[in-house]
Parts: C-alpha cells; structure tokens; sequence
C-alpha cells in the first residue's frame, strides 16, 4: 500500500471514529435513538462520502447532478448527520439537537434537513425512492449522477424491496447502487438469514444486479466495491457488507438487546473510554459533481376541452385524453402506471410519450416509492391504477406526504358501478384513504368536461392529488366554457321551493340529477350538488344549501367510513340541519351497475324514495 493510500485510510479512519463518537454522545444526550444501528454502518458510509466516489457540491444541496444518498435504513440517522457534520455542511452545536422539537435533525430523516432528498424510516421504500431518481437520471435529465441507497438487513423481509430489485433491472439502471449492512440483528433478534452473505448474494444476483460481498469494516474492500460499482453502465450494483452492530464498543458490538437504546451516562462514559481520542476538528471533502444541468423543455399553449354533448364518454377515457392534451403546457409530467395502462388509459399517453412513461407492471408499492423518487428531482408523477390497488400503496402514500411530495394519483375504477368484476376490483376505500392525508385534494369527476379541467387543476397543485375515475360512460354535463377550481362545487338544478339538498360526485351526480326528474314529476323539487372536490370541501355553498332546505342527503358509492357522507357532515357541523346519507352498506358482489346500486341503495329510486319519506315525516310532524 503506497504512503498516499495509507495516509488515505488513516483519515478515513479518524472521520469513522469522530461519526462514531458524534452518534453516541447525540443519542445519549437525546435520551434516544439508534447508535449501535448507525455504528455498523459507519465504514460503509464514511468510505462512500470521502473515498472520492460520492460526487456533491455541499454549498448547492440543490445542484441536479448531485449524487443522491438515500437512508431507506432511516433509523441510522446519527450516522446521516454525523456524515453530514464531518463534511461541514452541520455544527457539533447543530448535531447535539438531535432529536429535540425544533431541530431539523429529526429522528428519521425528512426535508426538513436540506441534504435529506425524502423522508424516510417505514423500512422497505428507499429503494424505490433511490429508483425514481435513478430513472430520472437515466432516462429524463441525461444526467450522470448516481443514486446510494443504504439498506438494513432486517427490511430485506419487504416485499417492496424486491419490486424495485427487479424493475431496476429491468431498467438497466447502472446509476443505482445499494449498499446493504448486514449487520445479523434486527429489532428483537437475529434477521431473516443472519450473516449469510451468500443468502443475499444469491437473491439479489438472480434478479440481475452486480454484487459485491465485502467486509463493511475495511476500508480497502469499501473503497474497491464503490470504484467497481461506479463503473457500471448498465447493470445495478448491491454492495453486501458484513459488519457488526454497535461496532467499535465491545459490550455493545454483536449484541442483541441494543436496538433503539441510548446509552446512559455511565455507559456512554465507558464506551467512550474505548473509542480513545477524537480528533473533533477532522473533516473530509466531497468531490464535486461535472456542472451538467438538464434542458429544460418550456411550456406551450394546449388546446381547450372539447366534447360531444351527446356522447356519454367515460372519465377514465376523459383522464387519458387530459394528459396527452396537456402535457406541453406542463412538460415536466410523467406517467407512471401498474400495467393496467389500457384501463386507465395512460397508453394513450405512452403512445404519444413513450419518453415520459415508465410501466411499473404489478408492483403498486415500488410505483409510489418511484413516482416520489421523481418528485424529488422536479417532475411531476401520475400515478395510475385501479382504485382499489392504490391500498396496496398506502404506507408509501402516506410517507411521501413527509418528503412535501408533488405526486397526481389516479384511481380508476371506482366503486361498484364498474359492475360485473365484481369486489376485489371495486375502489370502495379510496377516498377515506386520502382524505387522510394532510393537505392533499381528493377530486371526483362525473363527467368528461369537469375531468379534464380537475387533471390541468391537479397539476397546478404543488402537492398530493387523488383523482377518482369510472370505467362507466356518463353524459355530459358541461360546457367547456364551465369553470372548476380545487374547492368548488357545482350547483346542478336549484329552485326556491326546494325540500332538500342531495349531494353527490361521480356517478351519483348522474343518480341525483334522475332523481330530481321523477320528483319534479310528482310535485317534488330538490337542490342537487355535484360535489367534485371532496377535499377541500365547499363549505360556502353546502351551509347555504343547507339553511335553505333544512334537509341534506348525501350519496355516494364508496363506503360510508371516511367518504364523502362523512366530509359533508364535518363541514356541516355547526349549522342545524338533518343530513342523511346513502353509501355502499354491504359487501358488493357482480352484477350490472344498475343492479348494484339499487341492491347498495344508492340509485336514483332509493333518493326518491328517501326524498319522498323524508317529506312525509315532514308532514305528519307539521300535522
């Protein structure tokens, strides 16, 4: 070994004894955290940043050929932080906040710290993030920087990892590299394969990758494995490393029982003791990135929306045509879809940007975890599939909340007026599910016109948009003239003898508006609300509803839980008025559409007859 190499891996060594001493006194000073988790991985991590192959400008976080670095092992944050201090980008002040209000060093990684791209911490999904932003690279920007993912053994067991295993591959993204810490113990005891190697090895070669086993202590073997994997066109690089949990501290090394735990006062006194002197003033350099920036395509007019009032069009259809129509306004869309694309009817768009349209195929998980991994490099995702898969998905939905993600889902369909499928292809949950999501927008259509001005109003969101579509055909009902904002509602039929207000979206505007037909004919007059934005209600327009009907009745085909029923009656908490609400009561089964809403109870028949009851009890009161 040449005196500059030794003098190399000496340095090396001094910044993994300084990362190692910062993740015990942090945590310790938290009173929590995982320092034994963050010790295994040290070598791996400090031979990554400062072995030459990592490529970052530490004074633009934001530079867009950055090398990007990944914590799907989130847990490890004082070994992210502690990094990130022995680059210079942190203070030894900043770094013993860890884990207090207030701080931006959290205890799983998040935006909130600039060098952290996506929140992480749900174990299984910073594979998938790592992929979206390997496909950007690859196949969006033209750009060379490389994706690092840093994997725990323990969530090896996640299916989710094994999705973008294998589409990695199938993507042939050279520009990936994971590095996998095995260090045998997990939470409560021994992983799935402990320190079988040849386990992981096997495994992961199989479905296509490079693999390099090593000693995840030794700095020559580390920094060898990055310089292979970095010359890798094509083919995805795992890096399996033995190491040892809590490494560097013998009562903690090899351990079980340590997971999560701080040390104690005297504890950290003892293991301090045998880490010996730091030197807190060693820091290390990144190689800065080539100055290559993506071209940016500009945006272009589109041409407005256009359809036959005579021609019932399903919104599935009205969604696929949006996107096409669109997309040189807002050149930086993608589409995503589960191979469910002649549904959903992103091959519309695939056929006319194949460069802009990955097929995820079966892999719902892997897809959200991409789409994020997309939104973090500036594009904007749509994500498409049957309504009813997306709950696949949810841990990963409700995690890319956390990284201030700027990610479209489409859900088709919805409910069970898509018919003779029968229930295992019914949305029945959807709604529920991103309404709970903080500031998301949850939008149902129920026509071809409002449908694709709700997917132009989605992409000028910054932020979560679930967007519910049919497979039925409905009739149109607007003008391309007619407006629609996220927020809003439209007022369908409105007159000062109304007894009642019914609200609806989707296919039930269709079955409100027949309703009020054959109550007109009896003598009957009812406000129907086509309620497209479920979230952010319209509050305005629902309360002056209300005080002049006294009566509300709401209907939709999703399950009551959570849906639009409940949305109404939240935004109608404080004025006193009745609202009633018919949903989908009872496990569905095949059929027509129309044999099913009258079997759930929410076609046009059961709102009359609720209207007409409703009147009657009315009456007899007044009597």
């Amino acid at each position: 070994m040449t005196k500059q190499r030794l003098h190399k891996i000496e340095h090396l060594e001094q910044i993994a004894k300084l990362i190692r001493y910062y993740s015990l006194v942090a945590t310790s000073k938290a009173g929590s955290g995982h320092p034994t988790s963050a010790m295994s991985a040290t070598e791996l991590m400090s031979g990554l940043f400062f072995g030459g192959t990592f490529r970052f400008d530490i004074n633009h976080p934001d530079h867009p050929n950055n090398d990007r670095l990944i914590f799907s092992k989130g847990h490890a944050t004082p070994l992210f932080y502690g990094l990130w201090l022995a680059a210079g980008a942190i203070s030894e002040d900043e770094m013993l906040t860890y884990r207090q209000f207030g701080s931006r060093l959290e205890g799983h990684p998040t935006p909130r710290f600039p060098y952290a791209d996506a929140a992480t911490g749900s174990l299984g999904q910073g594979l998938s993030i790592g992929l979206g932003m390997a496909l950007n690279a690859r196949y969006l920007d033209n750009l060379n920087y490389r994706t690092y993912v840093l994997l725990g053994d323990s969530e090896m067991a996640e299916g989710s990892q094994w999705e973008s295993i294998q589409l990695a591959a199938y993507y042939q993204l050279g520009n990936l590299i994971g590095v996998l810490d095995v260090n045998r113990l997990g939470q409560r005891g021994e992983t799935m394969y402990g320190f079988d190697l040849d386990a992981y090895q096997r495994r992961i070669s199989a479905f296509g990758w490079n693999t390099i086993v090593i000693d995840g202590h030794s700095f020559p073997d580390i920094l060898a494995a990055f310089k292979t994997a970095s010359e890798s066109a094509r083919t995805p690089t795992m890096i399996i490393g033995k190491t040892v949990k809590g490494k560097g501290v013998t009562f903690l090394e090899n351990k079980n029982g340590w997971h999560g735990v701080a040390l104690d006062d005297q504890q950290l006194e003892k293991a301090l003791d045998q880490l010996g002197e730091v030197d807190k003033s060693i820091r290390g350099e990144l190689t800065k990135p080539e100055n290559l920036r993506p071209s940016e395509a500009k945006s272009q007019p589109i041409e407005g929306v256009e359809y036959d009032p005579e021609k019932a069009v399903p919104t599935r259809n009205a969604f696929g045509k949006a996107l096409v129509r669109i997309f040189p306004k807002f050149p930086r869309i993608v589409s995503l879809d589960g191979e469910v694309g002649n549904s959903t009817r992103t091959q519309w768009f695939a056929r006319e940007h194949p460069d802009r349209f990955f097929e995820m195929y079966i892999a719902e998980q892997n897809m959200v975890g991409a789409a994020l991994g997309l939104s973090c490099r500036g594009k904007i995702p749509f994500v498409s599939t049957f309504a009813a898969f997306l709950t696949r998905a949810f841990d990963q939905i409700r995690m890319s909340q956390y990284s201030n993600a700027n990610i479209k889902f489409v859900g088709s369909h919805a409910g069970i007026s898509i018919g003779q499928d029968g229930p295992s292809q019914m949305g029945l949950e959807d709604i529920a599910m991103f309404r709970t999501i903080v500031d998301s927008v949850v939008l149902h259509p129920c026509d071809a016109v409002s449908t694709e001005k709700l997917v132009e109003a989605a992409v000028e969101y910054e932020g979560i948009v679930y967007l519910r579509t049919m497979r039925q055909s409905t009739p149109i009902l607007y003008t391309p003239e007619d407006h629609f904002q996220i927020g809003g509602s439209k007022v369908l039929k409105t007159s000062d003898q109304d007894v009642a207000v019914v609200v609806g979206a989707g296919q039930t505007v269709h079955e409100a508006l027949a309703a009020h037909d054959q109550l007109k004919k009896k003598g009957v007059r009812i406000r129907v609300i086509d309620l497209y934005s479920i979230k952010p209600i319209d509050e305005k327009t629902l309360k002056d509803a209300a005080e002049a009907t006294e009566f509300v009745l709401t209907v939709e085909d999703h399950y009551a839980a959570g849906g639009l029923g409940e949305a109404v009656r939240s935004a109608l908490a404080e004025v006193p008025v009745e609202v009633r609400s018919l949903s989908v009561s009872s496990k569905p089964r095949s059929g027509a559409p129309d044999e099913l809403r009258d079997f759930e109870g929410i076609s046009a028949d059961t709102i009359v007859e609720t209207i007409l009851a409703h009147a009657r009890e009315g009456t007899e009161a007044t009597v």
